[in-house]
């Protein structure tokens, strides 16, 4: 690690976590600890949720920080992951009840794959009912690499009032909205700190073979050599500390801060272990875009190499302005060296995730969006607003890349993403960018209709109207295929009954025919052939015969026990193992067919689930799923086949 001040470049900090954590009142701790004007709410139960990364720019003793708030939401992870990828170190902050260890999962995961050096801070500690043990075990059931726990509580008449610190081998005492006190560590809290610091020396020494060594011949090791133990492992991603804090009482913070300072990477460390040569032009790369009204575009990146200069030119876009965000407050600078988080105006071309450089070649690695769990159908409610909803909603995905838009043979624009929050959030956000006023409702399945049995239908169209007339006679058979097997049309006219010129006409007009069903949905796997009829050497025409075959496909499949087909989708639910039997009787619950289940790879106390269930039955299932999982469940989604649908599907289709 650079060790001299020139060398310090700024560095990048994440706060992630599940909701309801404290993230929130923990980055607004930090910048009051690093002297900006304190923002927290008395009352943090009245915080509105975290949607987007939030970021602000702070110095603490000298050290450029940007620090990036994430939001908790699994609906919003993505925005997380975004953040995730230009940070040098991440705080997982998360409650300190046991039961809620397993809503972290999924982060430290993420970090775990990501190979992200991280901590992780047991926020709001004054709560703490109980020992610490057990929350420690249920958070390391969780982790895939070792917990290090650095701190130790100290509790007066079963409150705690203050900490241990392992390494330093002194105590501190907390005050409310102030630097802790230091303190001598007390005859009882000894024996204590003794053994937490030997547990701590143990998770060191599997990753050093000197101290390994240390511990063997029962020498004690320096606080030196622990410090730069715990900062090696904590670089590699071999161990996780875990420290102790209330932000909202700024309990614990200042020791964060130092904690960070000492120990998190600096951007020459995190371009390398992201694979990016330390030398060469200018580098940079793009991880959220906001739309911010007459600003225009802005687009948020880490500059990984050398200084970006206002008003070069980047993608074909002249640079139109460098934002820093001092305490959260826009600023403009002129440039941004590397390592600096900063906003980026009016870069048209660049989307999320985009490289940048003054030269180009490089392109770097962006996390992909997640598969979608949750759709709704959007119109606006004024028609002359439709083409304001097209630019919009083009802003709105290159802000969100985790948003998607269809468009159906039922003619509705369907957005889809991460959940029923995720998409209100996301047309809120379409209405502010357009100035629109956008209507959701559930949007229609795409129901098949077939045919259980052929039928042979005459289908005859004789008009005069003065001078020339229509007439067309033909005669079809319509007949079942295999499920799968799609739309045939076969001309098996013999003897010049229909001219050879009007057989296409029949063919197209056929498969028109069949784009409607009796049930009102395209009609599949169906043959039709063209075996007789009848024309007239003046009144006969392509018109004539598509009218003809039409009133004999319509009359036809009427007769020949049409079927409605509902889509069967392969579904694949992902779970802690606590809640693979809730999620098998939620499948069973709409419909499913249960396929097994296994552990999820890469996953340890997970499993997926895989069913085929009627995709009517999906529209709702992520809110219900995730309300019986913690919020931790999620599915992956894929078309399997065409079924007949039972009654309760027709009935609703009707």
């Amino acid at each position: 690690m650079p060790g001299d001040n020139a060398a310090r470049s700024p560095r990048t900090v994440a706060l992630v976590g599940p909701s309801g954590s404290g993230k929130s009142t923990l980055f607004e701790a930090l910048l009051e600890a690093a002297g900006s004007p304190a923002r927290r709410p008395a009352d943090p139960r009245n915080r509105p949720p975290t949607t987007e990364a939030r970021l602000s720019h702070t110095s603490y003793l000298g050290d450029e920080w940007a620090i990036l708030d994430c939001p908790g939401s699994v609906e919003f992870a993505y925005e997380a992951a975004a953040a995730l990828s230009v940070a040098d170190i991440a705080i997982v902050v998360c409650d300190p009840a046991p039961s809620r260890a397993l809503t972290v999962a999924p982060v430290l995961h993420m970090l775990a794959e990501q190979r992200i050096p991280h901590l992780v801070l047991i926020n709001k500690i004054d709560t703490l009912e109980g020992g610490l043990s057990e929350t420690l075990a249920a958070l390391q059931a969780q982790a895939r690499m070792p917990l290090a726990l650095c701190q130790v509580p100290m509790t007066e008449a079963g409150r705690i009032t203050g900490y241990v610190d392992l390494v330093s081998d002194r105590a501190y005492r907390y005050r409310s909205g102030q630097a802790s006190e230091m303190m001598a560590v007390s005859s009882e809290m000894q024996k204590v700190e003794q053994d937490a610091l030997d547990k701590l020396v143990e998770v060191l020494a599997d990753h050093d073979d000197a101290l390994l060594e240390k511990v063997l011949e029962d020498v004690k090791p320096t606080p030196a050599e622990l410090y730069a133990d715990l900062r090696k492992d904590l670089a590699a991603g071999d161990v996780v500390e875990v420290l102790l804090g209330a932000g909202q009482e700024m309990h614990g913070v200042r020791r964060l801060w130092k904690k960070l300072r000492h120990d998190t990477p600096f951007v020459q460390q995190t371009a390398a272990r992201l694979g990016i040569a330390a030398s060469g032009p200018v580098l940079g790369q793009v991880f959220r875009t906001q739309h911010a009204g007459h600003a225009g575009k802005l687009s948020f990146a880490r500059i990984w190499r050398g200084t970006l200069q206002d008003g070069v030119t980047l993608a074909g876009s002249r640079l139109g302005g460098i934002q820093r965000f001092p305490a959260g407050e826009a600023a403009k600078v002129n440039q941004a060296q590397a390592g600096e988080v900063v906003a980026l105006g009016r870069l048209d071309t660049l989307a999320t995730g985009a490289t940048l450089g003054t030269q180009g070649g490089e392109t770097l690695a962006f996390p992909p969006p997640p598969s979608p769990v949750y759709a709704l159908a959007i119109a606006t409610t004024d028609r002359k607003d439709d083409v304001k909803l097209s630019g919009a909603m083009q802003k709105l995905l290159e802000e969100d890349p985790s948003l998607t838009i269809t468009h159906t043979e039922a003619g509705e624009t369907v957005l889809h993403g991460q959940g029923e929050i995720h998409l209100n959030a996301a047309i809120d956000r379409l209405g502010r960018i357009g100035g629109l006023k956008v209507s959701s409702h559930t949007p229609q399945v795409a129901y098949r209709e077939t045919i259980r049995h052929g039928v042979h239908e005459h289908g005859r169209l004789k008009r005069q109207t003065g001078g020339h007339g229509q007439f067309a006679d033909v005669k079809i058979e319509i007949a079942p295929r295999p499920r799968g097997a799609g739309f045939e049309f076969i001309d098996r006219v013999v003897g010049g009954a229909v001219p050879r010129n009007f057989i296409p006409a029949v063919g197209e007009a056929a498969e028109e025919a069949a784009r409607k069903g009796p049930f009102g949905y395209p009609v599949v796997d169906i043959a039709v052939t063209l075996h007789d009829g009848q024309f007239h050497s003046v009144d006969s025409s392509d018109m004539a015969f598509r009218t003809a075959t039409r009133t004999a496909m319509q009359e036809g499949l009427a007769k020949a026990d049409p079927v409605l087909l509902e889509p069967i989708e392969r579904v694949t639910i992902s779970v802690p193992n606590d809640f693979t039997a809730r999620a098998q009787r939620l499948l069973t619950g709409r419909r499913g067919q249960i396929l097994g289940y296994a552990e999820r790879v890469g996953w340890p106390g997970w499993d997926d689930v895989e069913a085929l269930v009627p995709a009517a039955e999906l529209h709702d299932m992520i809110i219900e799923l995730r309300s019986q999982t913690m919020g931790l469940g999620t599915f992956t989604r894929r078309f399997d086949h065409l079924a007949e649908s039972r009654g309760e599907a027709r009935r609703g289709a009707a």
